[in-house]
């Protein structure tokens, strides 16, 4: 059987309702996933963690605004508002997430030039996080995933795990999504061509 991995992907407060960047509902997957923390070994969290005047912040670009797009060296990007800084409110978990029963925490997007949604790489898809090698080191082969948001940093991760060779699974009830220009049905089927299971 293989050796599961739940991978809880950015549960933040900046993402939550009242946060700089704050998903519709995200709070409410907070006790579901802590529930699902239960059934598995081993738990990994992701932590969105951008220094302050990251570039994919609108207030980095005189004249832009949030969520219109810019084209950086690895391709386009979202700007979006300040969120996540390191060491602030925002960044900080969810205070009811479970957070002392993860394993290990994985920071994204600390590099100023370069945002990161995956869990395993960043926007380039060339500069790994080395969460990879840790799943691969423990004999982890299969990951189910939730946290937020789900056409975003949850889709981005499990398209990039299966592309490792890992098997990936995103419990939908335990997401939710930004929606960004229908960006939550095109990422589900993204995912779906990519052998992610959705449930």
């Amino acid at each position: 059987m293989a050796k599961q991995a739940l991978l809880v992907i950015d549960v933040q407060n900046d993402f939550c309702p009242g946060g700089a960047l704050a998903v519709e509902d995200g709070d409410s997957i907070v006790p579901i996933i802590n529930r699902m923390m239960d059934d598995f070994g081993h738990v990994i969290l992701t932590q969105d963690w951008h220094p302050a005047g990251h570039s994919s912040f609108a207030s980095s670009h005189e004249g832009k605004t949030p969520f219109e797009f810019v084209t950086m060296p690895y391709g386009q990007q979202v700007l979006w508002p300040d969120h996540c800084v390191q060491g602030t409110q925002g960044a900080a978990f969810h205070p009811d997430l479970e957070v002392d029963r993860a394993e290990l925490i994985i920071r994204k997007g600390f590099r100023p030039q370069i945002d990161s949604y995956s869990a395993f790489f960043e926007n380039d898809h060339a500069t790994p996080t080395g969460l990879a090698g840790y799943l691969s080191e423990r004999g982890i082969t299969s990951l189910v995933l939730a946290g937020l948001a789900t056409d975003y940093c949850v889709a981005y991760s499990a398209i990039d795990a299966k592309k490792r060779g890992f098997e990936a699974e995103v419990v939908l009830d335990a997401c939710r999504g930004i929606d960004l220009d229908g960006s939550l049905e095109r990422m589900k089927r993204e995912m779906q061509d990519a052998g992610v299971v959705l449930q």
